[in-house]
């Protein structure tokens, strides 16, 4: 089984700010969140639990496992370039991520997926499908893993399967449909 969580809040979450990759720890409310997930989680005995590179999502997954984690840079945050903790409300969109005509350095949507999908299938060919496996991500990254296991949104919006801060989903390998490339 796989377990995708979310990172607890963060103040630039409580802000409605954009949180990329110059994102912040967790505050108190996302320490609690955390700690709220052990709670849920706590008759599950990890195998393996891998976490962005982010100090928010690796915090949220060592709270909530006990664990200490793998860090995998494919699981990093969807690089939001210039628009970096802007107001949510004062962005430029083009669909649903910053439009990179108006913020520099922001991250082809194309290169996300294939680097998300990347990892999650060297995981299905790695591990086992009866193990236990822990993935501590962003809004974008369980959006992009629920694409991967449901398929992409036709109007191709990954924030569809997001979880919210403190929050999981599960998911399993034999049990998906495959996205078309």
């Amino acid at each position: 089984m796989i377990y995708v969580i979310r990172h607890g809040e963060t103040d630039l979450n409580k802000e409605k700010r954009l949180q990329g990759r110059s994102g912040l720890a967790l505050n108190q409310v996302g320490i609690t969140q955390a700690e709220r997930l052990k709670e849920q989680l706590k008759d599950i005995s990890f195998d393996y639990v891998f976490s962005s590179p982010q100090e928010r999502a690796i915090q949220t997954a060592e709270i909530a496992t006990g664990k200490k984690v793998s860090i995998d840079n494919r699981l990093d945050v969807f690089d939001l370039g210039e628009a970096d903790q802007l107001k949510k409300s004062e962005v430029i969109f083009d669909g649903f991520i910053p439009d990179s005509n108006q913020y520099k350095g922001v991250e082809n949507i194309k290169s996300y997926v294939e680097r998300v999908f990347s990892f999650l299938r060297e995981l299905e060919v790695s591990y086992r499908s009866d193990m236990q496996i822990l993935l501590s991500g962003h809004r974008c990254t369980t959006g992009c893993i629920g694409a991967y296991f449901q398929g992409i949104p036709q109007d191709q919006n990954l924030l569809e399967y997001s979880s919210e801060n403190g929050e999981y989903k599960t998911y399993e390998f034999n049990n998906f449909v495959r996205h078309k490339r």
